[in-house]
């Protein structure tokens, strides 16, 4: 995990929520939609918290764990600055697979909005979601976040020069068989899994929960550039885009297409 760590330290992970909205906003949205009207809430791999915030802005009481120190701190300092420290009962640099310290059946529900990226084999994965299992209350809902293999190979193809070793046609059928992602360039986004989409259910369901949705982050929206996405805008018609989004993100033919996916499950 050192290659991750040294990404997430020297990478603007609350910048790129700012600049990629639409990942939050439709996150957020069924967040907001299942969460309990109030508790104590586990964001477990939270990086700067942009989440954590957001929980605490609400009124809810908010555990923070990342596995990078960096980031673990720049949601200290963001709590500090907007006066939200008090909704906070914990900060803690922590693995996802290895929750030490961490009480079972804690939580009344739970965030793991990054953790399954960067966690290449089936061990690491299910050490990760059985942990969550753990400290999360038994009926209590859980939102996982998943990468999408298609979308990954769609961005292969369309810009290989970006995302080497994917920029030929056997590493590309490689990728596509394991999932497994580690970029040749210093500095870019790396020690990455990327989920077929049939396969994400089942591997939650096995491990204790019980599906209540999956729908994409960004669905559609991911295949906008800036320039598509200010006609809208400009057109006064940003918040009509940004429900249509909504509308569909369940839909299962726009889950591949997805950069991110939510799932949606219940402790059982």
């Amino acid at each position: 995990m050192n290659n991750v760590i040294e990404y997430y330290s020297n990478f603007d992970e609350w910048g790129r929520l700012e600049r990629e909205p639409i990942e939050f906003i439709i996150n957020w949205h069924y967040i907001r939609q299942y969460l309990p009207i109030s508790g104590h809430i586990l964001d477990n791999g939270a990086g700067p918290g942009k989440y954590s915030i957001e929980l605490a802005k609400h009124g809810y009481s908010v555990t923070l764990t990342d596995i990078t120190p960096r980031l673990v701190n720049i949601a200290k300092e963001k709590a500090n600055q907007l006066a939200l420290t008090d909704k906070f009962s914990g900060f803690h640099v922590l693995n996802a697979t290895n929750l030490d310290g961490i009480l079972d059946e804690t939580y009344d529900a739970s965030l793991m909005l990054g953790p399954l990226y960067h966690l290449q084999t089936e061990h690491e994965r299910e050490a990760a979601v059985r942990e969550l299992h753990r400290v999360t209350k038994s009926d209590a809902v859980v939102f996982v976040a998943f990468q999408s293999r298609m979308r990954m190979l769609l961005t292969s193809l369309l810009y290989p020069q970006f995302w080497k070793p994917n920029d030929n046609m056997d590493s590309i059928n490689t990728f596509l068989n394991s999932g497994i992602f580690n970029h040749n360039d210093k500095g870019r986004f790396t020690g990455a899994y990327y989920y077929d989409i049939e396969d994400i259910k089942p591997f939650m369901e096995k491990n204790g929960f019980e599906t209540v949705d999956l729908i994409g982050s960004s669905n559609i929206g991911a295949l906008l550039n800036n320039e598509q996405k200010q006609y809208w805008i400009e057109q006064g018609e940003k918040e009509k885009l940004i429900d249509l989004l909504i509308r569909i993100s369940s839909d299962p033919s726009v889950l591949g297409v997805s950069s991110h996916l939510l799932y949606i499950g219940k402790k059982k």
